[in-house]
């Protein structure tokens, strides 16, 4: 196995079209995260600095069979565009056989730390410390067909945004759903929603970086047809009630970034703008909604699908790799306490410096 690594500005047009073919193989690796158009995104971005987004294009005799993006430093590398990033994985033929070492060696790194890294790779099967059910909504068959097995399962979800959605246009107005919003207002009150939230709720407000609110702004305005960003709208009585902004491949729509006017909260207008959009791929070119990790009840009552992704590192002997194993152990020691919420503080930390660090 031979490996070259190249800036993804770098990669040529062949190597791009490659890629592609190598994710369309397979409905797995279907997400727009796993995607060439990902990584230069990122890489435009951010720039060149301390930490740099590069690709390890895999070779067997001359031929490329495998592609994996990742930000590297100096002594560690982190998944591209973390923590915006819901997916990780390499792309490659079925069966390839390599060893995560060699990999993280070529990018010419001590570790790797991955977060949600497709659990069904061989090559990083070993290195995970735990897992994360994604879920997915697979509409092949329809919408139609999507909500009769829905209702078969027990999920109440969808008889229920029908009646909310009844109430809403009774109490507020009409109910108003578009596709592909170009509306920059509407963009920017999402991000002003998401903000907010982050500052209630006490999490880090990743919407105020610059690389961040740049890449948000640059995918909004894509016009790729095969990857970009897509601002769906649901407005009640001509007010603005839910906004998303979700990534898109050429099969699958990546739940991404959601939000909602607080005044309408109690017509849980996410759930009716979700269920929209699900309608609205019945003539789209789109057969999955990946809702992503994140144990959330109306995920668990939407999807009827899902992929499981592991957290954890791989590493060389070096002292990086030591301190992440420590961390780990620090973190596997706590979980394993009958202490409540204070068993997941470790775990709670290692996941906001790793935020922080992304976004740095």
């Amino acid at each position: 196995m031979d490996f070259e690594v190249v800036r993804p500005q770098d990669l040529t047009p062949a190597s791009i079209e490659r890629w592609a073919a190598l994710q369309s193989a397979d409905i797995a690796l279907d997400s727009p995260f796993l995607s060439p158009q990902w990584a230069r995104a990122v890489e435009r971005v951010q720039g060149e600095g301390a930490r740099n987004v590069r690709v390890a294009i895999l070779k067997e005799a001359g031929r490329e069979v495998g592609f994996f993006p990742a930000r590297v430093g100096s002594f560690t590398a982190m998944p591209v565009g973390a923590p915006m990033c819901d997916y990780q994985g390499l792309v490659a033929e079925p069966g390839l056989r390599v060893e995560a070492k060699d990999l993280i060696g070529a990018l010419g790194v001590d570790r790797l730390d991955f977060t949600f890294m497709l659990e069904e790779q061989a090559v990083f099967a070993k290195h995970a410390r735990g897992r994360d059910l994604s879920y997915v909504v697979d509409v092949a068959g329809g919408y139609e067909a999507y909500e009769a097995e829905r209702r078969a399962a027990g999920a109440s979800v969808l008889k229920d945004s029908d009646k909310k959605r009844r109430k809403v246009e009774r109490e507020v107005g009409p109910v108003e759903f578009q596709a592909f919003s170009r509306s920059t207002t509407d963009f920017d009150q999402l991000l002003a929603w998401k903000s907010a939230q982050c500052r209630a709720t006490g999490q880090t407000d990743v919407f105020q970086v610059a690389w961040t609110r740049s890449l948000l702004k640059r995918l909004f305005e894509s016009r790729e047809p095969d990857f970009g960003a897509v601002l769906f709208t649901l407005h009640f009585g001509g007010e603005l009630a839910a906004v998303h902004l979700h990534l898109h491949g050429r099969r699958t729509v990546h739940g991404w970034i959601i939000a909602h006017d607080p005044r309408f909260e109690r017509y849980s207008p996410g759930i009716l703008l979700f269920q929209d959009i699900l309608r609205w791929m019945d003539g789209a070119p789109y057969s999955r909604l990946d809702l992503g990790p994140g144990d959330y009840r109306f995920k668990r009552e939407l999807s009827n699908a899902g992929q499981w992704v592991t957290h954890g590192f791989v590493g060389l002997p070096s002292p990086a790799a030591l301190a992440r194993r420590a961390a780990y152990g620090v973190r596997q020691a706590a979980e394993a306490l009958p202490l409540g919420r204070v068993s997941e503080l470790p775990g709670k930390a290692m996941r906001r410096m790793d935020v922080w660090r992304g976004l740095s």
